[in-house]
């Protein structure tokens, strides 16, 4: 209740700050003519403006009838007919034709531009915009990666060192939201995370969110990755093929009518299949670690993966907009060992798949009100199978399957109140239907675990944006959810608030509720592959409560002559988070403990731009805290993802069309439960949990790109690139885990996984 005091308290005072500038005249007009506006302005307020008439001869005013001061009254028509008014003393006004183009609109909410490298920018509502299609070079990539680009930003690390597993200001990897397109995706890597799953060659922009959260998202407690791809329609046929040492792909943008209706297509697709690289086989090293295909020379592995996007984009007329969007994600694992001696073979098979659809409808009623109504449906399924066959005969069959039906409804209105106000109002109606099962057939059929639940959610949401450079900028909002099946209702409030200091200084405060139903949990029942055993739950309410996290954060920014510094000091606590009692602390519980978490942490970032050269530095502090009923003696331990210490420095150097980058990691060793017995007696004891930490984490990255015409009067375009990964090859101690004790006399296993070593990529795209 304190803290919704203080949020209420905080929203409130941009309405305490301009409502001291009281409105003196009401002010009416119906397509008015401007001349005829101009005339009633200049008798009803004692100004005189001086303009040409070229300007607005053919133009008309409407504006509904309300209290404005001159001020507000003229920021209104600048607007309206973009016409730019400046002021020559405190009475006569001098007009020009207005500069302001959509993209000068979108320029004064950033804060900081070029934030990492070009195509990439913070605003004032404390998210962080990227354009891929925009992205100059980063350390260590030859063509964009969402969550790799991502990773660059100061709070974000990869304790496993995967592309997918983002670890966001000390949440973990499951508490983060992803977005394509309005749909919401649970599989979003490919090779087991090493990559991204979202095709950049299809993707427009990519809006990150670590703190301060608009309310319209809802569902995850870290971070929102909301991505979305061309909105605007087609005017001539674009296509561009692309091959690196994963994967080829492909992409095609089509007008089909002219001004109505375009496509855009997308297919990528792995060749390991037809032709191994060693930079594949690097990656395959790395990710299967103490698996059954590392372990094994004698066996047959195959694997490939794919993913292809649709987007149909139709504009019937100005005021109208409709879209259509399809993805799918698809990851194939088959590997067979067989022992001829004898005459046993064993046999994983695992198909991991999200296809998602969504439809939209934009309406722009007037200048002032719009709104957006979207449908989405998302489907995961993972299934896999360890069979065990004697004699040609089956005689057994490990089964685990994790299946997602997810879809919602929406419904925003925007209204554009002036110049310096805006509000949103929306609604939103999701069903999540979430499955899993574990089973062993022998002789009969066992089931080892299952569950099934089902929650319909509504949300309404309701966010004010109020812009006064002058006195301050707020984004103010709140989000209510009733779970239907839980009977549980949740308040979220949501805050941004800049404040200039000083010329180029700014002071930024956010804060914000957040609630989470659906999270993953991990099986101590372990395959024979030893990969995938996360499987998706949503809550219950009891066994595995709903999620809550709070978070407040301060800092500042400075932005001034090529220097740029972002600094924010941050805490958070959540609630309801669980766990499974670790098998080798103690066999004989097998329970989920439900806990609670709190982090604290510090974010920094030094950026210095000169003509050709850019030079950046990150800091990030993180420090988290678990606390469990009937662990640790129901006492705060330091969380196995915890990364303390991180920092991350580039220098790029770019001169016409080529451009080089070297950028160097560095984060302190992971935390690990010691062992202080023999394994080979299986006498095992401990003192503590995650009382110890590994060795610290560093590489260093290369990577260079070359754009190209292959002739002087076409309009063919080419791109080569190269890049190195772990250039010095350091071999780090990424995590040490234990298996085993899971029954009396079970043996205890460590396991030590190590990062990839050093790994070449190359890159040649075309584009028509």
């Amino acid at each position: 209740m304190k803290f919704i005091f203080r949020f209420c308290f905080i929203w409130f005072i941009p309405f305490t700050v301009f409502s001291q500038e009281e409105a003196v005249f009401s002010v009416e007009f119906n397509e008015a003519k401007v001349a005829t506006v101009l005339m009633f302005i200049e008798e009803t307020y004692n100004v005189k403006f001086s303009y040409q008439d070229n300007l607005i001869n053919t133009q008309t005013i409407t504006l509904t009838k309300k209290k404005r001061t001159l001020d507000e009254l003229l920021n209104e028509i600048s607007i309206l007919i973009k016409i730019d008014f400046e002021r020559l003393d405190n009475r006569y006004i001098f007009l020009k034709k207005s500069m302001m183009t959509e993209e000068s609109l979108h320029l004064k909410e950033v804060v900081i531009n070029g934030y990492l490298t070009k195509g990439i920018s913070k605003k004032k509502n404390a998210t962080f915009e990227i354009h891929p299609k925009k992205l100059e070079i980063l350390p260590g990539l030859t063509e964009p990666d969402i969550f790799e680009s991502i990773q660059q930003f100061p709070g974000v690390v990869s304790p496993n060192e995967t592309a997918t597993g983002l670890i966001v200001r000390g949440g973990a990897s499951d508490q983060n939201r992803i977005i394509w397109d309005g749909i919401n995706m649970y599989h979003s890597g490919h090779l087991f995370g090493m990559i991204s799953a979202f095709n950049p060659n299809i993707t427009e922009k990519v809006i990150f969110h670590n703190k301060g959260t608009n309310p319209k998202f809802g569902e995850r407690i870290s971070s929102v990755i909301d991505i979305s791809t061309k909105t605007k329609l087609s005017k001539k046929v674009e296509a561009e093929f692309g091959i690196n040492a994963i994967n080829f792909d492909a992409y095609l943008s089509i007008p089909i009518i002219k001004d109505k209706l375009s496509m855009q297509i997308s297919y990528r697709r792995s060749y390991e299949d037809k032709f191994e690289t060693s930079t594949f086989r690097n990656l395959e090293e790395k990710v299967f670690q103490h698996t059954a295909i590392n372990e094994t020379t004698s066996s047959d592995e195959k694997f490939k993966f794919k993913d292809y996007n649709l987007k149909l984009n139709f504009q019937p007329n100005k005021k109208n907009t409709f879209a259509l969007s399809v993805i799918h994600i698809d990851n194939d694992l088959e590997h067979v060992f067989e022992d001829l001696t004898l005459n046993k073979s064993n046999e994983n098979i695992l198909d991991t798949e999200n296809e998602g659809y969504s439809i939209s409808w934009n309406k722009k009623w007037n200048t002032k009100v719009s709104h957006q109504t979207q449908a989405f449906l998302s489907k995961y399924r993972l299934n896999y199978n360890f069979i065990t066959t004697e004699n040609l005969v089956q005689t057994s069959d490990f089964d685990k399957r994790n299946n997602i039906y997810d879809s919602g409804l929406s419904s925003e209105v925007q209204i554009k109140i002036n110049e310096k106000d805006n509000l949103s109002l929306g609604y939103q109606y999701t069903l999540k239907d979430i499955s899993y099962e574990i089973k062993e057939t022998a002789d009969l059929v066992y089931i080892l675990d299952r569950d099934k639940t089902i929650i319909n959610t509504h949300s309404f949401y309701s966010n004010y944006t109020y812009r006064n450079s002058k006195i301050i900028d707020v984004d103010g909002g709140i989000r209510l959810n009733y779970y239907k099946e839980l009977n549980a209702f949740r308040v979220e409030p949501r805050i941004v608030i800049n404040k200039d200091l000083f010329k180029n200084l700014k002071l930024q405060i956010t804060g914000e509720l957040k609630n989470q139903i659906v999270s993953q949990i991990e099986e101590t029942v372990l395959s024979n592959l030893s990969l995938e055993n996360k499987l998706w739950r949503l809550a219950d309410g009891d066994k595995f409560p709903v999620i809550n996290s709070k978070q407040v954060s301060a800092g500042f920014l400075y932005s001034n002559n090529g220097w740029s510094i972002d600094i924010d000091h941050y805490y958070k606590k959540i609630r309801g988070i669980t766990t499974l009692s670790i098998g080798y602390l103690n066999p004989e519980d097998s329970r989920f403990h439900v806990g609670n978490q709190k982090v604290f942490g510090t974010d920094f970032y030094l950026e210095k731009e000169f003509k050709k050269i850019k030079a950046w530095v990150s800091y990030s502090y993180i420090d988290v805290k678990n606390k469990f009923e009937g662990l640790n003696n129901n006492k705060y331990f330091t969380s196995s993802i915890e990364i303390k210490h991180a920092i991350s420095a580039s220098l790029s150097y770019k001169v016409k069309q080529l451009q080089l980058a070297l950028g160097w990691k560095w984060q302190s060793g992971r935390p690990y439960t010691e062992s202080l017995s023999d394994f080979e007696d299986n006498d095992f004891d401990f003192e503590g949990i995650n009382t110890e930490k590994l060795k610290n984490y560093h590489r260093l990255d290369f990577s260079s790109t070359y754009k190209f015409n292959f002739s002087k009067k076409g309009t063919t375009r080419g791109k080569i690139g190269f890049s190195i990964r772990n250039l010095y090859n350091r071999k780090s101690h990424l995590s040490r885990e234990y298996t085993g004790n899971n029954a009396i006399n079970d043996p205890i296993t460590a396991i030590d996984k190590f990062s990839l070593g050093i790994t070449p990529n190359f890159l040649f795209r075309v584009y028509w």
